[in-house]
């Protein structure tokens, strides 16, 4: 018999010291509790998700803005962390929402301009045979998380298509405001909006889809959900209350980068259901296991606002085109106050929220993004050097809009290539935020490289090309120069 048996024995041989062993061990258990035993006792991870349509990156106090007041999201950038280099997917609003429900590049999903799209009356180049809806097939972030036993819901804007790919068909619980159309005929009710039952006269869009998702809050307190916010806010028409626009009209003076006084109200009124979100999670004791993500699906609408010091804005080629607002607030894990200049843009959010929640993409379907939860850790980097663009479609109603393009951000240099006659842009970000200084001619070895690179990953995407038009009349403008009466006819 071994030394170990013997002096099992000799135990067995003594109860009251058994009985004293047993109540130790019962102690000690209890201040030291196993992994599993903590797993099993925390509540899972909520997810909030806020997506402002064209909202600029200078848009906000804390990212520099000296007119429009965001008290709730500034605090929830002092709280979480901010990324001062994230982009969207495109430089309009459909492919973005696309990709960031998805994880996939808008060239890869062939999902590339805003649906249904206004095409030139006389391009250069014909656009080629695009997806204008978001594919059923796609295994989207709310499949993704239903499949995990999360509720979900989209409120608000969803632009990706007719009845037929509504949100209630792509993984989503509930659908509330989300129809085909790119935004809402008025602010006020009525709203005439098929999917959203109107309030009482004059009640305010904003307001109305945050008493929404309060409710929605409230209704799945007991269970974990994924809470899709995309607003219509702050997209056309420009439409704020009215206290707030007087608010503002007595605020400005002269010297101001941004000044437009119903655009600051609009953005107050968004601003106000952040903060009512955030105090219903308090309320409800769900705050220290909820995530809230605050982003942008392009960059802010010229002249509506500025995004100075970026080069003009929605519909560019150019950094006020997709560089964005983004800000997450992940407890007990992120840093307050935080700040990152890693360069991330819409795809990430797909494998960033399942890997905070513990889960695996079973279904690979992220391809494109890349987990941000290194960078929210400060653990880490991305291992990924590029990001790309595919934009083969035509943006003259906007201003500063551009003509059919491609680009690629690597390191400090992004090379834009103009499709009509492949023309090529390169910049040094670092140096020249502003895009003002082309150094194509004077570094045509970087040029060369990144234009290499992007040319490969178009390939690798499957990324539709434009082609030639056969009835181009180049005796004529390509497209109308009145905006208003195109987007009568």
């Amino acid at each position: 018999m071994n030394k170990t048996n013997i002096q099992q024995k000799k135990l067995h041989r003594h109860p009251v010291l058994m009985k004293c062993l047993a109540f130790m061990l019962v102690v000690i258990s209890g201040l030291f509790p196993s992994p599993m035993a903590n797993a099993a006792a925390s509540p899972k991870l909520n997810v909030v998700l806020i997506l402002a349509d064209d909202f600029g990156w200078t848009d906000l106090a804390c990212y520099g803005s000296d007119f429009y007041e965001s008290p709730n999201i500034d605090k929830l950038a002092r709280e979480g962390m901010k990324f001062t280099q994230a982009y969207s997917a495109c430089t309009v609003c459909s492919p973005t929402r696309a990709a960031l429900l998805s994880g996939k590049y808008p060239a890869r999903l062939h999902v590339t301009d805003w649906i249904p799209g206004l095409p030139p009356e006389n391009p250069k180049l014909q656009v080629p045979d695009w997806t204008k809806y978001l594919p059923l097939q796609e295994v989207n972030i709310a499949r993704a998380l239903k499949s995990a036993g999360y509720a979900t819901a989209s409120i608000g804007k969803w632009h990706l298509g007719g009845e037929a790919y509504y949100p209630d068909k792509q993984g989503f619980d509930i659908n509330i405001a989300g129809t085909e159309a790119p935004s809402p005929k008025s602010y006020f009710a009525p709203y005439n909006i098929a999917t959203l039952p109107d309030g009482p006269k004059g009640e305010y869009l904003t307001d109305r889809l945050g008493d929404e998702a309060l409710r929605y809050i409230e209704q799945h307190k007991d269970k974990p959900f994924f809470l899709y916010f995309p607003h219509f806010a702050v997209h056309l028409p420009v439409q704020g209350k009215e206290a707030l626009v007087e608010k503002y009209r007595a605020k400005r003076h002269a010297g101001l980068t941004q000044s437009n006084a119903v655009y600051a109200a609009m953005i107050e009124s968004m601003d106000e259901t952040v903060g009512r979100i955030r105090n219903k999670l308090d309320e409800l004791k769900l705050a220290d296991h909820t995530i809230v993500i605050f982003a942008s699906d392009n960059g802010g609408r010229v002249p509506t606002t500025s995004n100075k010091p970026l080069r003009v804005g929605k519909g560019s080629c150019y950094e006020g085109g997709t560089r964005v607002p983004l800000i997450v607030y992940w407890p007990k894990t992120t840093k307050p106050g935080s700040v990152s200049d890693t360069s991330v843009i819409s795809m990430d959010l797909y494998p960033t929220i399942l890997e905070m929640l513990g889960l695996e993409d079973s279904a690979h379907n992220a391809v494109d993004g890349v987990s941000l939860v290194p960078i929210l850790k400060q653990s880490g980097k991305l291992k990924r050097d590029a990001l790309f663009w595919h934009y083969p479609h035509y943006q003259h109603y906007q201003l500063g809009g551009t003509t059919p393009y491609g680009a690629i951000h690597a390191g400090d240099f992004k090379l834009i290539e103009f499709y009509d006659d492949m023309r090529i842009e390169l910049y040094n970000l670092k140096e020249d935020i502003g895009e003002q200084n082309n150094l194509a001619a004077k570094m045509p070895a970087k040029a060369d490289e990144l234009r290499a690179r992007l040319h490969v990953w178009r390939k690798e995407v499957g990324a539709q090309m434009p082609t030639p038009n056969p009835n181009y009349d180049p005796s004529k403008p390509e497209h109308n120069p009145d905006a208003k009466k195109k987007k009568k006819s």
